[in-house]
């Protein structure tokens, strides 16, 4: 009887281990979720003679892929980019900025494949429009300060890697192009999360003097929805029965994101790209006062 019973205790046990070591599995698949955020801060200058550059908005272009094996989506928003980055001509690694994106306007476009696997033509689905604004929580039927939030996109620099040469004053030529590793904070659906964008920054000169910079992905970096808990809802403050790993054949789980702006002097001051003080208000990014600016 008691041989028995220990036989039974350890099946029991093996029964225990291996739930738990199958529950261990599953948590381990699970993406964390990035910390809670609803606006991000721009870094104090790194330098005193950083100078001032203003997001040129009406030319700005935010476009993202989602690849799955079904559907390819790709997503734009144009025209909505603000912001300003601080640079030291001398020592591009001591670049900071914010850049914040209005997502309000997205539009996606779809391509599904046929039997075959092949990709037919792009076309502008409304559904999907419509699915993508649920799921971001931007839909109509989200109370507006939710939606105001949620379509708050933004980008803060805090590391600049460059390869080559950092002082733009060592280059010669109307145009000085360097290729750069931007690291900093990045803000969507009220989560933020660390990102690392590879960038050509085109620097435009008038003589010994930069008047401004073009600045573009050459590798689009990746966002998790996730990581962001952006998932399938059916409206407003309800998710769907369909998960993202059950949508996982026509919607993929990750988006990869490009982006491309100019940016020209802002106010004249101390160290000012340009002369003309900016007709515009501050863009969102202004960089905080250097005591209120986070470690």
């Amino acid at each position: 009887m008691k041989k028995n019973w220990t036989r039974g205790l350890l099946a029991v046990g093996l029964i225990a281990a291996a739930g738990f070591g199958l529950a261990g599995c599953e948590e381990e698949k699970k993406p964390e979720l990035a910390p809670a955020a609803t606006d991000l801060k721009a870094s104090a200058p790194k330098a005193p003679d950083a100078v001032k550059l203003a997001i040129e908005k009406a030319s700005s272009k935010v476009e993202f892929m989602m690849e799955a094996p079904q559907e390819k989506i790709r997503g734009r928003v144009s025209g909505t980019t603000e912001g300003e980055i601080q640079v030291d001509p001398s020592d591009l690694t001591k670049t900071t900025g914010l850049i914040t994106v209005d997502i309000a306007g997205i539009e996606l476009f779809q391509a599904v494949a046929s039997d075959d696997g092949k990709f037919g033509e792009e076309k502008k689905s409304d559904l999907q429009n419509e699915h993508a604004r649920t799921w971001l929580e931007i839909s109509p039927d989200a109370p507006a300060d939710v939606r105001a939030k949620n379509a708050k996109t933004q980008f803060a620099i805090r590391k600049i890697e460059v390869t080559g040469e950092r002082n733009l004053m060592k280059l010669t030529g109307p145009e000085r192009k360097v290729m750069l590793k931007a690291t900093g904070e990045f803000l969507l659906h009220q989560r933020a999360s660390e990102k690392t964008a590879e960038l050509e920054a085109t620097f435009k000169f008038e003589g010994d003097k930069p008047v401004g910079v073009r600045v573009k992905t050459v590798k689009p970096f990746t966002i998790g929805l996730a990581e962001h808990e952006v998932h399938p809802r059916e409206s407003f403050g309800k998710l769907a029965q369909k998960t993202l790993e059950l949508l996982a054949p026509k919607v993929a789980k990750e988006a990869f994101v490009s982006l491309e702006f100019s940016a020209t002097p802002g106010m004249a001051g101390p160290g000012a790209m340009g002369g003309k003080p900016a007709e515009a208000p501050a863009a969102p990014g202004t960089a905080m006062p250097a005591k209120d600016a986070p470690k």
